[in-house]
Order: structure tokens, then C-alpha cells, then sequence
């Protein structure tokens, strides 16, 4: 008779236990019911969305009707991904037929169709072009990712460029605030991620969460992080740089107003990985083209219909990250993002006129 073993899952600091499965049975909930509206009158919804899109001039985008089409597709990879997680472990709890370490990969491999399935049919869906750049420079793991941080759509776009075709498990580290998504909460703390409370209230007890995923890296690891904490936005722009000026930062406050597509780095989470990794080399992960999906308002409207996603890899080996003074380091490489994403939009802008 085998000896019941607890399977392995993140525990997170501060979160009770009625904590989390009050937060599971809302959020479960109404993934379920929000399932069970859209799929059961689906055809009065696109039926709806498309009569609102020829009444608001926008039939030839078909906005609103795509993204019904969408929704319905995030909601099938979430309830997809619940009943994937929980066949997963009622086929092991019992008994802890498999080791832990076969437990991980399995829902890795969870992790992939779902990543997979809402990257690219959403592509499809909107009619999203992609032109990558730099895309030779992503392997060999294991790395350090950066990534440019513009909308909610890119917390699946390293998985579905990255993770899924080079076989890579990225450890990530994200916004307590995306428990909230019943698979992240579910399948995301039986792998190695680290979800940050963003609020200040213990910073060490939070950086040393962010370096552990670091630390014990594989040839077939890497860590991701948003160095600029949240995603970008002309408002969260102004509060930075006014808040830094309410804190006498002048220096910082205006390099953050030479920044126009990007938030000014967080360096604390960054600055952490490379302590913990000195080996790791750091690739940037920039893109532009999602800017639209930011804003639900012209998301619904079909701002992101027919996009082109351009992306541009890049990579600096570890032994050419200085020592000392990293932060401006990493300042200087936030800045190239901004130049680079500043070029593709104006190229964009000169294709229309």
C-alpha cells in the first residue's frame, strides 16, 4: 500500500486557508456561470454584438462579434484547464501514485495547450499578423526574461513564443492580483512561479520569493519578469512621474518623462534574479501592437482587429552585465525598448498616411 504524500503546491505568505478557497469558490463560480450564459445563448450573443457593430458603423471589423468569439474561447481554455487540473489530481492524490517531480511536468504540460489555445486563437480571431525578430537569440536556457509589459494579452504571449516552442518552463514572477484567474491559482502554484503582493507592506519577504526562482535553474529553465510591475498606460505614466517628483527624485522623474512607451523599471525583482543567477544570461522580450487591448473600451470596438504583433528578441550574455550599478544598466536597456517600440510605431504611423 503506497504511503499518501501531500502533492506539492505553492503556499503563499499572508494567505489563510479560507482565504484562498473563498477566493477559488468565487472565482470558480463564475467562470462556470459565465460559461454556461455565453455558450447557451451564443448565438443570440454574436447575433447582438454584430447588430451593435452594423448600428455603430464597425461591420466591416466585426469587433464586438470577434470578441464574444473570444470570451467564449478564454472561458473553454479556463473550464478546459479546471477539469485538466482536477483529473490531474484526483488521479494522484489519493495515493500519490507518481513522484512529485512527475506531478510538475504534468501540469506543465497542462500549462501549454491552454497558453497555446488563447495566444493563437486569439490570433486567429482577430486576425492578428506576427513578424518576430530575433528569435535565434532565445536559446540556450537558462535565461533571464524581460518583458515589455503593454496589455493583459501578453501574460500568454512569452508562453506561446517562448515556453511552448523551445520547450522552455518559465518560472514566473506575477501580481498576487492574478489569482483571481482559477487556472493561474490552480495550476500556477503547482509550478515554480512566484505571485508578489504589490503592496509594499513586506518588500524583503517578496524579493526573496522573486530570487528563489532563480536559484537551481536547468538547461531547460527561465524565469520571466516585468521589469515596470504593471502594465503600461499614458495615466500610470504621469502618476510615476508625478510621484517621484512628490518624493524629491528629480533625476528619476525626468528619466521617466524621456520614457513614452514604457513604465521606468521596478529594479528590485530584476536586481534579484541576476544576484541569484550570475550565470543566467537576460533576454529582452519587446513587442508592439497590443497597445489597444489596454483599454477594454477600444478593445471591444475592434481596435486590435487585423494588428500586426511585432516582436524583438534580444540577448546580453551574463558576463557582459557590469557589476556594479545595475540599476542604470537596467535603465538603459528599458530606454532601448522605449526607442525600439517608439520606431515601430512611428514605421506603423508613416504606412498609413
Amino acid at each position: 500500500m503506497s504511503t499518501f504524500r501531500p502533492l506539492p503546491t505553492l503556499v503563499l505568505p499572508g494567505e489563510s486557508f479560507a482565504g484562498r478557497w473563498g477566493r477559488r469558490s468565487v472565482s470558480v463560480s463564475l467562470v462556470l456561470v459565465l460559461a454556461a450564459i455565453l455558450w447557451a445563448g451564443a448565438l443570440f450573443w454574436l447575433a447582438l454584438a454584430g447588430f451593435v457593430d452594423l448600428v455603430r458603423g464597425g461591420g466591416r471589423r466585426w469587433g464586438r462579434v470577434r470578441c464574444v468569439g473570444f470570451f467564449g474561447l478564454f472561458l473553454a481554455c479556463e473550464v478546459a484547464g479546471l477539469i485538466g487540473a482536477a483529473a490531474l489530481w484526483l488521479g494522484t492524490a489519493a495515493g500519490a501514485l507518481v513522484r512529485p517531480e512527475t506531478y510538475f511536468a504534468w501540469n506543465a504540460a497542462l500549462q501549454r495547450p491552454w497558453s497555446g489555445a488563447l495566444f493563437w486563437g486569439g490570433a486567429r480571431i482577430f486576425g492578428l499578423k506576427l513578424a518576430v525578430e530575433g528569435n535565434d537569440v532565445v536559446l540556450p536556457a537558462p535565461f533571464i526574461l524581460l518583458v515589455r509589459h503593454s496589455s493583459t494579452a501578453d501574460t500568454v504571449f512569452a508562453a506561446a513564443l517562448v515556453a511552448n516552442p523551445h520547450r522552455i518552463l518559465l518560472r514566473y514572477v506575477l501580481k498576487r492580483e492574478l489569482l483571481w484567474d482559477p487556472c493561474l491559482d490552480v495550476v500556477g502554484r503547482r509550478l515554480r512561479n512566484a505571485f508578489v503582493d504589490q503592496s509594499g507592506r513586506n518588500p524583503a519577504r517578496e524579493l526573496e520569493a522573486v530570487a528563489g526562482l532563480a536559484r537551481g535553474l536547468g538547461d531547460r529553465d527561465g524565469v520571466l519578469i516585468y521589469p515596470d510591475g504593471t502594465r503600461f498606460s499614458p495615466a500610470k505614466r504621469a502618476r510615476v512621474i508625478a510621484k517621484l517628483r512628490e518624493q524629491g527624485k528629480e533625476d528619476a522623474a525626468c528619466a521617466a518623462e524621456a520614457l513614452s512607451h514604457v513604465l521606468p523599471p521596478r529594479p528590485g525583482g530584476t536586481l534579484a534574479l541576476l544576484e541569484a543567477a550570475p550565470d543566467a544570461d537576460v533576454v529582452t522580450l519587446v513587442h508592439t501592437g497590443l497597445e489597444d487591448a489596454s483599454s477594454f473600451r477600444r478593445f471591444w470596438r475592434g481596435a486590435v482587429v487585423g494588428a500586426t504583433i511585432r516582436v524583438r528578441f534580444s540577448r546580453v550574455r551574463a558576463g557582459e552585465i557590469p557589476a556594479g550599478d545595475r540599476v542604470a544598466w537596467l535603465h538603459e536597456r528599458w530606454a532601448e525598448v522605449d526607442r525600439w517600440v517608439e520606431a515601430q510605431r512611428a514605421q506603423e504611423g508613416e504606412g498609413r498616411s
